[in-house]
Formats: C-alpha cells, sequence, structure tokens
C-alpha cells in the first residue's frame, strides 16, 4: 500500500490544495495532526468550516486517516480537557479519525487523539489495549500527532518535544510504524531527523515548511520504503536494510 503522509498544514490553504491535487495518486492519505491553526486572523469555527470541505473532498479521492493534534482541539470533555469533536464528527465515510482502528490492505491501523489531560491518556491507553488484540499478527500503524520524547524526530534543537507516554507504549506494544508530526523543525536541524528507530518500531515525523508543497513522505508497505520530500531535497530508506538511518541534517535552514 502507497501512504502519502503529512502533518502540520496550520491552515495553510495551498498544502491542502496541494493535498487535494496529490491523493487519487495514493491508496491512502494521512494527516498526522494539526491541521487548524489557533494564532491565525481567522476565527477556529471558520477554519473548522473550509478544512472540514477539504476532508470531504479527500474522501472522495481515497481512504483518509487523521489524528487530531494540540492546534486542532475545539470541545471541552469532562475534567475541562479538550477535545477535536470537530473531527470525530466527521469520522466514518471515508474518513478514519481520532479513536479508530481499521484492518486495511494487509495493515492494522489505529488513530490517537491528542491528549489534553489525564482522561484522554487513559482513553488512549484503553484504545491501545483493545486494538493490540484486534489485528492478530498483521503489521501494527499508529497515527499520532506527537513523536516519542528522546527520539531524533522530536528534537527541537534545545530538547525533546515529544510525548512523554509514546515511547513507553511504544515499548510495550511494539507498533510496526509510527506516523506523527508536531515538532517543525527536527528533520532540518542538527541532531534531529525525519526518521528514527524506537526499539523495533519506525517514527517518522516529516516537519512543517512554508510554501504550496508540504514536507511529505510517500511510504510504500509492500517495498518497505519510504521517502522524504522536503525543501531540503529527497531522501529514501529501506526500511528493512540493516541500521538503515537517514542522512544528517546540515546546519539550520534561513526559514526556520
Amino acid at each position: 500500500m502507497r501512504l502519502l503522509v503529512v502533518a502540520d498544514l496550520h491552515y495553510a490553504l495551498k498544502q491542502f490544495d496541494w493535498l487535494l491535487d496529490a491523493a487519487p495518486d495514493f491508496d491512502a492519505v494521512v494527516i498526522a495532526g494539526d491541521l487548524l491553526e489557533i494564532a491565525s486572523m481567522v476565527d477556529i469555527d471558520a477554519q473548522i468550516v473550509v478544512v472540514r470541505t477539504y476532508l470531504r473532498k479527500l474522501t472522495e479521492r481515497t481512504r483518509l486517516f487523521v489524528c487530531s493534534g494540540n492546534h486542532d482541539l475545539d470541545g471541552a470533555a469532562e475534567g475541562e480537557e479538550r477535545l477535536a469533536r470537530w473531527l470525530t464528527d466527521l469520522a466514518g465515510a471515508g474518513l478514519i479519525a481520532d479513536g479508530e482502528c481499521v484492518r486495511l490492505d494487509g495493515l492494522r491501523v489505529s488513530v490517537f487523539p491528542w491528549w489534553d489531560g489525564p482522561g484522554t491518556r487513559e482513553a488512549i491507553a484503553h484504545q491501545l489495549e483493545r486494538d493490540a488484540q484486534d489485528g492478530g499478527d498483521l503489521p501494527w500503524l499508529w497515527v499520532y500527532h506527537a513523536p516519542p520524547s528522546d527520539s531524533a524526530t522530536s528534537w527541537g534543537g534545545s530538547r525533546h518535544f515529544g510525548d512523554p507516554a509514546l515511547g513507553d507504549w511504544i515499548a510495550r506494544y511494539r507498533p510496526s510504524i509510527v506516523l506523527s508530526g508536531h515538532v517543525h523543525q527536527a528533520p532540518f536541524i542538527g541532531q534531529g531527523a525525519w526518521a528514527d528507530r524506537v526499539g523495533d518500531s519506525w517514527v517518522f515525523n516529516m516537519g512543517q515548511q512554508p510554501g504550496e508543497m508540504p514536507a511529505h513522505i510517500i511510504l510504500d508497505t509492500g517495498l518497505g520504503k519510504a521517502m522524504w520530500h522536503s525543501i531540503a531535497g529527497t531522501e529514501t530508506l529501506d526500511l528493512h536494510a540493516p541500521g538503515a538511518r537517514p542522512e544528517p541534517a546540515q546546519g539550520v535552514p534561513d526559514w526556520l
């Protein structure tokens, strides 16, 4: 299966347009969180209306997996934790969103919400237990906005900005692949990377960049290949090759 993976579009409509044009060439599109931008001058409710339209159009062109990020939260749950209710309301009709798990073309794919507090974090733990029992021996792919702490994919230049719980979950459940985002600069700066091995699992973070084309990863699960496309160029990884690692970044781009 060929997946097109992006994250952190942050209401960049030209990048959503690019994604619409590219989507039909892939078996599925993955958006790993932060579709909205809380610092935008555009009201968050207006952003939701526009992004909903893009997501519906995407589902007409290919399968679509979307997890929430920290910029996507619009509704309160118990204990004042916030959720991306607008996104879960769209689930179904070709969109697989927070809290869902499906089997698809020889894969088990789980999509997890951004956790804003202990209640949602506990809900993720319960989902992991449930989904772990539902896939047999199928390779397991996670869509989860933040990469794990202490991974090159979460390096922000001065410290790691990853999820402190995710590393423990990866160690326990050993997914094949984790698709994330959140730390925009990680692939572009020294000590950071767009791909990393955490135990037996591959973790990816394509980063965020300006312009019409988002930084993105093309993941071919059948061939075991991952290709990263960005302003920095193109890199390809053979996920089955012993010791495979991305090329280290050189310096810091001017646009960061």
